[in-house]
């Protein structure tokens, strides 16, 4: 078992690394990139596509919180689509704006379980929420690649893509086993400490295999969530000029999300930009252009998230429980 020492060394030292990281990995990026081709060639359609690609993106996070929602019902934990949204919204501004210790998805924990007095379960909600993603997103990336099996074969991009897809699979599939075995996750979900935590995911897939048509509204709404991330990167690429089929990006793309999240740097800034040059350039799509749609994706993610400021600000005028 790693010290508790150790353990806060490495929770204080994190942030400090990946703030490091990311400017180090653009500089690196940027070198093969020429400045004055990262802005689209303005005119009305330019405008057009953008705004298109904020819908989307502001759709995708309704439906977050519509697949939340989902997540809590078949937990038998029913909530208000409006306070879901706005934790979610406020979730979003902190983890993009504010420079504090409390994630997102810690204060949608903490939000809600003020107002439930259930916050293992809670927890547990917010947990499920994210995995189901790493359901969604590889058998996106392995659909797409079926759909247009031309893609199968541009080297390096489809090996990668390919990789990640199953790779995630296989580890969503080994943390359901432990999850829901009474031996590992069953032992824990009567327990008083901070292990109560994970026993409320045990309790929590429980009740999803016990719903079966409660766990496909979670899929299905999360499909519907990936197609609305992916129809903003879609129009995005418009924007700037990016000729790429909707099959090329319903297969490269989620590879894309995977790997963003992994905690390197700072928003996926660089690894995000990285994939997408390493998918697109078999494409025909210039080193350019692929970086550029990058920080575009990035970009429509922190306006939309600018509307959990409000949220954010009302929130903490409120009385509210320790998580």
């Amino acid at each position: 078992m790693v010290d508790a020492s150790v353990r806060h060394r490495i929770k204080r030292w994190l942030p400090v690394a990946r703030w490091a990281i990311t400017p180090v990995l653009l500089v690196v990026l940027l070198r093969w990139i020429h400045p004055d081709e990262l802005l689209p060639d303005w005119d009305n359609s330019t405008l057009e596509y953008l705004a298109g690609a904020l819908a989307c993106t502001l759709l995708g996070i309704v439906l977050s919180a519509v697949r939340w929602q989902r997540v809590l019902s078949a937990m038998e934990l029913p909530s208000k689509l409006s306070t879901l949204l706005n934790a979610y919204l406020a979730g979003q501004f902190v983890s993009n704006f504010l420079p504090s210790t409390i994630g997102g998805d810690a204060l949608r924990v903490s939000r809600l379980s003020a107002a439930n007095g259930e916050t293992p379960a809670t927890f547990a909600s917010v947990v499920l929420d994210r995995m189901s993603g790493w359901l969604i997103l590889p058998l996106m990336c392995l659909a797409g690649l079926a759909i247009n099996p031309t893609l199968i074969h541009l080297g390096r991009a489809s090996r990668v893509a390919i990789t990640i897809s199953l790779v995630t699979l296989a580890a969503l599939a080994v943390v359901i086993t432990v999850a829901t075995s009474r031996r590992l996750g069953g032992r824990l979900a009567g327990h008083t400490s901070w292990l109560r935590f994970a026993g409320a995911v045990h309790l929590g897939l429980d009740r999803l295999r016990r719903h079966p048509a409660a766990a496909a509204g979670v899929v299905a709404t999360g499909f519907a969530y990936q197609l609305a991330v992916i129809s903003a990167a879609l129009l995005g690429a418009r924007a700037l000029g990016i000729h790429v089929g909707p099959t090329a990006l319903l297969a490269f793309f989620p590879a894309v999300a995977i790997v963003q999240v992994l905690p390197v740097t700072v928003g996926g800034l660089g690894v995000r930009e990285g994939a997408l040059v390493l998918f697109l350039q078999p494409l025909g799509v210039p080193a350019d252009k692929a970086f550029a749609l990058g920080l575009l994706v990035y970009t429509l993610h922190l306006v939309a998230s600018l509307l959990g400021a409000p949220a954010f600000a009302v929130g903490n005028r409120t009385p509210r429980a320790a998580a």
